[in-house]
């Protein structure tokens, strides 16, 4: 039983789990990371478009039901370094406003039981450890730190630049997208031992050059090399969690590993599967205990879940854009409001290149009514491509929950007027600025045919708080009432802000890591 037994198990390897277990590495003890796929392979089919974007070659094999019934396929991905191999690495700070309560029209957004100044500290840790590549002082909503970024921006290709200062006669403050990439360049070129090579295929797909700073290469190969105390199990599913009679500690992890089924157990059981799975994890590990799921006393497991409202959408440049690497440029203008609503709109920022095979999959509702005579590849060269994110609201009916043996997922919209006015502005920026003042949606980004939204961005599952009563975990993310089991991934989440969930959660991971590390001893 000793060599199934280990000081600290984690259960997934993405950012939330990654980063714990190469934090917790550092300590010495024995730690356990499980996670149920296995290394995305390095292969060819990395950087085509049609395997990945149209195909959805790397995202799992699943299908789950909504409210109403119909079946979807989740853009999830069970993979060493889970979602973070196909995410855009686009690594912001919730702004300091965010911590606090948010009016919108259709109801508030939460106040934090913590503040921005407790994070901050572990965002700029996060930061210099993802190699986030940005620029203070360009975007007037960003929240006051005490250090510069450790790495350069990345720069803007000639007709980003040219976008860039465009907005900026228009009076706006855009900025350098932070981007958590291994980049070493020199008038916008890489330099030759540089891991990112600044190619069309970034976001949204895996690197094949590891030029991206993901869980995989950025925390969980370099604590398996550095730290042999450090095991790391793939391809291993973990069922359900047991815990003793009282129900107060987490006892047995049971892992099926191919046909077999095993238990390991921990000191400490961290849980990151990521905000859908690891809520899913709780239901599963029911007992005489905790008859309703674990830590589910306040039956809030699975409720409350956010996942901004999300629109990918492609703008028709007057000129040509032979761009490759287009993620560098952002806008928080809108942010919190504009001159005629007073309510938050969101974030703009680019997005990975569309290309004509991409456009051919989306099947083409609206483009060849502007374009009848143009090629996809025409419109792929013209094309500059957008990201628009708007905060969603955590409702306690949006939850992902069993019937039937099955995942069902309910989600009801919420502040879609706020994102509507976004993308009109957008729309309107547009036609100020060389291109045609019209937007066409790119539902297949990240290899998913869905509506807006999708789950790239999941939280809010285990959220946490103070009162037992009103949330599942407690202040250092330990589940209230459960003396050893921890979450670290987007579960926590009270509300999402509107720009990418992915740098908080490692900063909390690392604050969280810093709690246990001082409990192992």
């Amino acid at each position: 039983m000793s060599e199934r037994h280990y000081d600290v198990v984690i259960v997934g390897s993405g950012p939330g789990g990654g980063t714990m277990a190469w934090r917790l590495a550092q300590t010495g003890k024995r730690v356990l990371l499980l996670e149920r796929g296995g290394y995305l392979p390095r292969e060819r089919e990395n950087w085509d478009s049609q395997a990945v974007f149209v195909n959805a070659r790397y995202q799992a094999p699943e299908t789950w039901y909504g409210a109403d019934g119909r079946d979807f396929h989740p853009g999830l991905h069970y993979c060493v370094g889970g979602n973070s191999k196909v995410y855009g690495a686009v690594l912001l700070r919730l702004r300091e406003r965010d911590f606090f309560e948010v009016r919108h029209p259709d109801g508030i957004s939460p106040e934090w039981p913590l503040k921005y100044d407790v994070f901050e500290p572990y965002y700029q840790a996060a930061e210099e450890l993802f190699h986030v590549h940005g620029l203070r002082g360009e975007d007037p909503t960003e929240p006051p730190s005490h250090k510069p970024y450790a790495y350069p921006p990345v720069s803007h290709e000639p007709r980003i630049q040219e976008l860039f200062d465009g907005l900026k006669r228009e009076g706006h403050h855009p900025f350098h997208l932070p981007v958590g990439v291994l980049l070493d360049e020199r008038d916008g070129k890489p330099l030759p031992h540089s891991p990112c090579i600044r190619c069309d295929a970034f976001d949204g797909y895996p690197c094949l050059t590891n030029g991206k700073a993901d869980a995989q290469v950025i925390c969980v190969d370099p604590a398996l090399k550095d730290h042999p105390n450090l095991t790391l199990m793939t391809e291993s599913y973990v069922e359900r969690l047991t815990t003793d009679p009282t129900g107060r500690t987490v006892t047995g992890v049971e892992v099926k590993r191919g046909e077999r089924t095993e238990t390991f157990s921990g000191d400490i059981v961290v849980v990151a599967c990521g905000a859908l799975s690891s809520a899913l994890l709780m239901l599963r590990s029911t007992s005489d205990a905790h008859p309703n799921g674990l830590a589910n006393a306040s039956g809030l497991v699975g409720r409350n879940y956010m996942r901004h409202n999300n629109a990918t959408v492609l703008a028709i440049s007057k000129t040509p854009n032979p761009t490759k690497f287009q993620k560098t440029l952002g806008l928080n203008d809108f942010y919190f409001g504009s001159d005629e609503w007073d309510f938050p709109l969101g974030h703009i920022q680019m997005v990975g290149k569309s290309d004509g095979v991409q456009i051919h999959g989306e099947g083409l509702p609206g483009f060849l009514q502007w374009f009848p005579e143009k090629p996809f590849d025409w419109i792929a060269r013209h094309s500059l491509d957008f990201w628009l994110t708007s905060e969603d609201l955590p409702l306690a009916h949006n939850r992902i929950f069993y019937e039937g043996g099955k995942v069902r997922l309910d989600l009801t919209e919420t502040n879609m007027e706020g994102h509507h006015r976004l993308k009109a502005k957008l729309r309107d920026l547009c036609g100020r600025l060389d291109m045609h003042p019209h937007l066409f949606d790119r539902s297949l980004y990240l290899g998913k045919d869905v509506p807006i939204g999708g789950t790239a961005h999941q939280a809010g599952t285990l959220r946490f708080g103070e009162d037992p009563e009103s949330s599942v975990l407690d202040l250092d993310c330990r589940a209230h009432g459960i003396d050893n089991l921890y979450v670290t991934d987007a579960s926590f989440f009270p509300s999402i802000g509107a720009v990418n969930p992915t740098l908080t959660i490692i900063a909390n991971a690392l604050r969280v890591g810093d709690r246990l590390a001082e409990r192992l001893g």
